[in-house]
């Protein structure tokens, strides 16, 4: 079936980045079809599009996205078809649908709009693993945080101060 997508067949700037229409198969065993409604923009994607951090070529930049699930391969058993979900750390979030492994999708209630699950999942889980997995935060502590505008920044701050730390951002 095909899709259009955003690909990126040479690195370099935003120029490589080219509407194109693109093959997806149906979902193989473990993955779920999603048609996607929304889409997370990280600075990770420029990472790629600039082979920074490397991908095979031709790809599908972008890491993060909330849609709906069209279909489901075999064995999966997590998400079922309709259902609203996001997911982060998987290429090719830049197209109409994209295959998900669908071990990697988090289901989305109905009152959270798909822009927010899409533009906050990988921030939230940069922002929690600073907080509770680099180190545990504790009431008390101060932290410094030096991009406190940006997501990643903004839900720091929140986390930090809600693990009771003092924030200088």
């Amino acid at each position: 079936m095909k899709t259009m997508a955003i690909q990126v067949g040479a690195v370099g700037g935003p120029e490589v980045l080219v509407p194109t229409e693109i093959e997806l198969a149906g979902p193989g065993p473990g993955q779920a079809r999603l048609r996607l409604e929304r889409i997370g923009v990280n600075f990770i994607d420029t990472y790629h599009r600039t082979g920074h951090y490397p991908l095979p070529r031709p790809f599908v930049p972008g890491v993060e996205a909330a849609g709906v699930v069209e279909s489901i391969g075999e064995g999966v058993h997590e998400v079922a078809v309709g259902d609203r979900v996001a997911y982060a750390m998987v290429t090719g979030s830049y197209a109409e649908a994209c295959l998900v492994p669908a071990a990697k999708l988090v289901r989305i209630p109905d009152a959270l709009p798909a822009e927010l699950a899409a533009a906050t999942l990988l921030q939230g889980m940069t922002a929690h693993y600073l907080v509770h997995g680099v180190r545990t935060t504790r009431p008390g502590d101060t932290a410094l945080v030096h991009a406190a505008a940006g997501g990643t920044g903004g839900l720091l701050v929140q986390a930090l101060k809600a693990a009771g730390a003092r924030v200088l951002a």
